[in-house]
């Protein structure tokens, strides 16, 4: 198949959405798909630009990280996107690349498919926090119900998304397919080298946060949480591997509550060189989003070895097993403390469930996943093709 996506966001704008994009076109390329790819420039490349075709982009206000595409530069590749005579257009994001990508799909007569990566209803607001949150919602909600009814399929990374999107009157077919791990993940990290580039003694016990740095990852929960560990265990660390819109306010929160010397921020790390020996210098990783979609973090963790302290929260339910190389916690600050405490303490115990949880974790191939999401693709395009084009609404958007 040839697969046309499109998205508002990709590397070198590290989140979520990023690496499924790229995870599921490395596997879909290997199965021996062709893939292209339409995103915005960031001004830097990265490692892999075959087939990517970068579009010159706006900053935007609201999320520095972000960037909007500018319309008139994809819509003049039609020439070139009608002869390269693709079967599919798979959205990635409800911006700007919605609609470019309904649009394109439209003119190359081809099925519009759409992944529903963000948990908006519990997102918006925290980026428009003077609207009330309600009505941020109800916004939300309607967005992704005009959105995701105009389209040939979907898919979604969990059953608690789908099961949100079914709330919301949405009927498009959708296949539940999340994100998998590609065998990389699984290679050992250098922990004990992350420590020493960073100044962390081996002996200190560290809690790890990896992902966006942003206000709906609920990471003022985990601050919440380090108060309270370090009255049991007083040199614990918390590691924060990321950026995001929350960063500036966070470190406030640390100044304040006097904890500057036990969080390290790190920033963004290289997903290859790095970050492996980030969630290998980790005694526990700690996780507490209400609004996750998958989750993908928490199998990264435990590819590592690594044990967990969770909530089970949206998407992460799908992931997260008890016993299942994690501790799921309560919403609440003293059982997630007692949690980590338990595994900061009890190092034999800490390392069977890290052993559990690598096990488990080898379960999310990303080559099955992918394999999936080629069976979706084709079953829409079929479906599609059986449509009369008569009955196709030139319309929808």
């Amino acid at each position: 198949m040839k697969i046309l996506m499109i998205s508002d966001v990709y590397f070198p704008r590290v989140n979520g959405v990023s690496t499924s994009i790229a995870t599921f076109r490395r596997e879909l390329v290997a199965q021996g798909h062709e893939v292209h790819l339409i995103a915005p420039d960031y001004g830097r490349i990265t490692e892999d630009e075959h087939n990517i075709h970068r579009i010159p982009s706006r900053n935007l206000i609201l999320d520095p990280e972000d960037r909007m595409m500018k319309a008139g530069h994809v819509m003049a590749m039609k020439e070139w996107l009608h002869q390269s005579d693709f079967d599919i257009v798979h959205i990635q994001t409800p911006f700007v690349a919605h609609y470019l990508g309904v649009r394109l799909a439209r003119e190359l007569g081809v099925p519009r498919i759409e992944s529903y990566h963000t948990f908006f209803e519990e997102y918006l607001y925290f980026y428009v926090p003077f609207l009330p949150k309600q009505f941020m919602r109800f916004m939300a909600r309607r967005l992704s119900s005009h959105q995701c009814n105009n389209l040939d399929g979907m898919v979604v990374p969990s059953s608690a998304m789908l099961k949100a999107l079914r709330n919301y009157g949405i009927e498009t077919h959708a296949e539940v397919i999340p994100t998998g791990l590609d065998p990389e993940s699984f290679e050992p990290g250098d922990g004990a080298a992350f420590r020493r580039r960073h100044g962390i003694t081996a002996q200190r016990p560290v809690m790890l946060y990896v992902g966006r740095v942003a206000f709906e990852k609920n990471i003022g929960f985990l601050i919440k949480v380090l108060v309270r560990v370090r009255l049991d265990i007083p040199d614990v660390l918390l590691v924060v591997a990321g950026e995001g819109p929350a960063l500036s306010s966070l470190k406030q929160d640390v100044d304040k509550l006097s904890l500057s010397s036990n969080v390290l921020f790190v920033g963004y790390l290289d997903r290859r060189r790095e970050l492996p020996g980030c969630y290998r210098s980790a005694d526990v990783f700690v996780f507490s989003s209400h609004t996750e979609t998958q989750g993908l973090v928490l199998l990264e963790a435990m590819a590592q070895g690594v044990p967990l302290v969770s909530l089970a929260r949206m998407g992460a339910k799908d992931v997260l097993k008890p016993g299942q190389g994690v501790l799921i916690a309560d919403d609440d600050i003293e059982d997630f403390s007692a949690k980590a405490v338990r595994l900061l303490r009890d190092k034999e115990y800490a390392a069977g469930l890290g052993k559990i949880g690598r096990e488990y974790a080898a379960t999310w191939s990303a080559a099955v996943l992918a394999q999936r999401l080629a069976g979706f693709y084709r079953a829409v395009i079929e479906r599609h093709a059986e449509i009369p084009a008569a009955s196709l609404d030139p319309q929808r958007s």
